[in-house]
C-alpha cells in the first residue's frame, strides 16, 4: 500500500524556483518511494485526479496567498515537504498557519521524516480500508460460553458495534464458525503438522509434542480459511469463551499469522482492538500488543480475577497497573519481544492441551492507545513498563508492572473504554495525533 500524492506547483516561478522544485520533488521520491506514489506534477489550479489521496507541495512561496479561493475548495489532506531533508522548512510556518487558520484546511507539516512516513502510511491505510478490506472473526454464539457473565457485556459483539466500524472505515468484518475451523484442524495429519513445525519451531517449555501438533493444525486450518476468503488483513476468534469448540488455543497461530502471513491478530473476538491495532500498526510499524489492564485502583475486583492476594508493594500505587492476559503478559509475536516461550495453558476455561505464550517486551516508555467504541475518538495514555512481576500458581505467572505517566492514574480510570489495552513500544503520542487527524477523528491524551 502506498499513499497516492498529487504534487502541485504555483505559477510565477523563476528559473531558479523551477530548478529547485524539480530537485526537491526528486528528493522526496527518493526518500518516500516506499510509502508514496507521486503522480505527474501539475500547475496549481489544474484538476485534481480522482485517484489522488492527498496533495503535496514540495515548494512554497508568496504566490500561495493569491490562491485563496481555489485553495479553500480543497478537501484532500495537504502535505508540506519543502526542505531537502524531506520535512517542512521553518520558513514556511507562516504559510502553514495561514492555510490552517484562514482557510481551515487539513494541512500536515512534518518536522521529522518518520512523522511524514506515519502520515503517508495512514493515508494509504485509510484508502485501503475503504477499498473493501476484509477482517475475519471466528465465533459461533459469542456471549454464551465459559464465562458468559463477563463476555455478554462486551460491546464489540453487538451488531451496532460492527456497523459503526464498517461505516467509519469502509472495511468489512466477515464472521465464520469457530467450531467449524477447529473441525477442519482435526483433518490435518500429524505428519503434515510435524513437517511444518520442523520448519518453523519456536521456543517451548513443558509442552508435549501432541499438544504442539494440535496448535500447528489450528494454524493450518486458520490459514486455509484466510486463503479461501482472500484479502484478509486482520483476524481473530472467540478463543476463550467458546474454548469448548477447540482442543487448543490460537496463540501459536497468531505468531505465525503475523510473522509468516503478515496479518494482524486480536484476541477474544475483540473487533475494536483488531481495527485499532491494524491502523496503528500500518501507521507506526512498531511493536505493539494487546493485554488486559488492571489498575491498582480497581483493588480486589482485579486481584480476585487474577487469583493473586495483593498488588506489588511499591510507592505511588495509584498510578500503576498490571498488564496480564491468559496467565502471562499477553500475546505478542516473537519479533516484538525480548523473551518469548510457548508454555502449557494456565486458565482453567481452556482445553487441558492448550498452550499460551510467556513473553516480554523491553522495559521503558510505552504508549497505550485504542479507538473508542464509536470509532470517533482515539484515547492515548502515556506510560512505562517498569518491570515484570511473578505470582506462581496464579493467573498472573508473569505480568508487566506499568506506571502511568504524570500521576494520571485517576484520570486513566475515568477514560478507559475497555479492559483490553494496546501497548505500543516507545513514546508515540505525536505520531498518533497526526494519525488521528488523517483519519478525521478526535484524540485525547492522558
Amino acid at each position: 500500500m502506498k499513499a497516492i500524492l498529487q504534487p502541485f506547483y504555483f505559477v510565477g516561478r523563476n528559473e531558479r524556483e523551477v530548478r529547485e522544485y524539480g530537485q526537491q520533488l526528486e528528493q522526496l521520491k527518493r526518500l518516500y518511494g516506499e510509502d508514496a506514489e507521486f503522480l505527474e506534477e501539475k500547475e496549481f489550479g489544474s484538476e485534481i485526479p480522482k485517484e489522488a489521496q492527498a496533495i503535496i507541495f514540495p515548494q512554497l512561496f508568496g504566490a500561495v496567498f493569491r490562491e485563496k479561493e481555489r485553495l479553500g475548495k480543497i478537501e484532500l489532506p495537504i502535505i508540506i515537504l519543502t526542505s531537502e531533508f524531506g520535512t517542512v522548512e521553518m520558513w514556511d510556518w507562516e504559510i502553514v498557519a495561514w492555510l490552517r487558520d484562514e482557510l481551515h484546511l487539513n494541512v500536515f507539516s512534518p518536522y521529522k521524516e518518520e512523522l511524514a512516513r506515519v502520515i503517508l502510511r495512514t493515508i494509504a491505510a485509510k484508502a485501503e480500508m475503504r477499498s473493501g478490506m476484509k477482517f475475519l472473526m471466528m465465533q459461533d454464539d459469542p456471549g454464551e460460553g465459559m464465562q458468559a457473565y463477563l463476555f455478554k457485556r462486551f460491546y464489540w459483539w453487538d451488531e451496532d458495534c460492527t456497523k459503526e466500524i464498517e461505516d467509519a472505515f469502509g472495511l468489512k468484518i466477515l464472521y465464520r464458525s469457530w467450531k467449524e475451523v477447529n473441525e477442519q484442524a482435526e483433518g490435518f495429519t500429524d505428519e503434515e503438522a510435524l513437517a511444518l513445525w520442523q520448519e518453523r519451531a519456536v521456543p517451548t517449555e513443558g509442552v508435549p509434542e501432541k499438544n504442539i501438533l494440535k496448535a500447528v493444525k489450528l494454524y493450518m486450518a486458520i490459514r486455509a480459511l484466510i486463503r479461501e476468503i482472500g484479502g484478509v488483513q486482520g483476524v481473530g476468534c472467540n478463543c476463550l469463551n467458546e474454548s469448548f469448540h477447540s482442543k487448543t488455543t490460537p496463540c501459536l497461530a497468531w505468531n505465525w499469522i503475523y510473522e509468516y502471513d503478515h496479518i494482524i491478530w486480536a484476541c477474544e473476538g475483540d473487533t475494536v482492538t483488531l481495527v485499532s491495532k491494524y491502523i496503528m500498526h500500518q501507521a507506526l510499524r512498531t511493536p505493539m500488543m494487546m493485554t488486559n489492564i488492571y489498575p491498582f485502583l480497581v483493588g480486589m475486583a482485579a486481584l480476585k480475577h487474577e487469583k493473586i492476594q495483593k498488588f506489588p508493594d511499591i510507592p505511588d500505587p495509584d498510578n500503576h497497573a498490571l498488564g496480564v492476559h491468559c496467565g502471562y503478559f499477553g500475546f505478542a509475536p516473537q519479533s516484538f519481544c525480548t523473551k518469548w516461550t510457548m508454555r502449557p495453558k494456565v486458565l482453567e476455561i481452556v482445553n487441558e492441551d492448550a498452550v499460551v505464550i510467556d513473553c516480554e517486551m523491553k522495559t521503558g516508555p510505552i504508549t497505550m492507545a485504542k479507538l473508542r467504541p464509536d470509532m470517533k475518538k482515539l484515547t492515548i495514555i502515556e506510560a512505562e513498563i517498569e518491570d515484570y512481576v511473578q505470582y506462581p500458581g496464579s493467573d498472573c505467572r508473569n505480568g508487566a508492572l506499568i506506571r502511568f505517566s504524570g500521576g494520571s492514574g485517576h484520570k486513566v480510570m475515568e477514560s478507559l473504554s475497555s479492559h483490553h489495552a494496546i501497548l505500543i513500544q516507545e513514546k508515540q503520542t505525536y505520531k498518533l495525533l497526526a494519525m488521528a487527524r488523517v483519519l478525521g477523528i478526535e484524540a485525547e491524551v492522558i
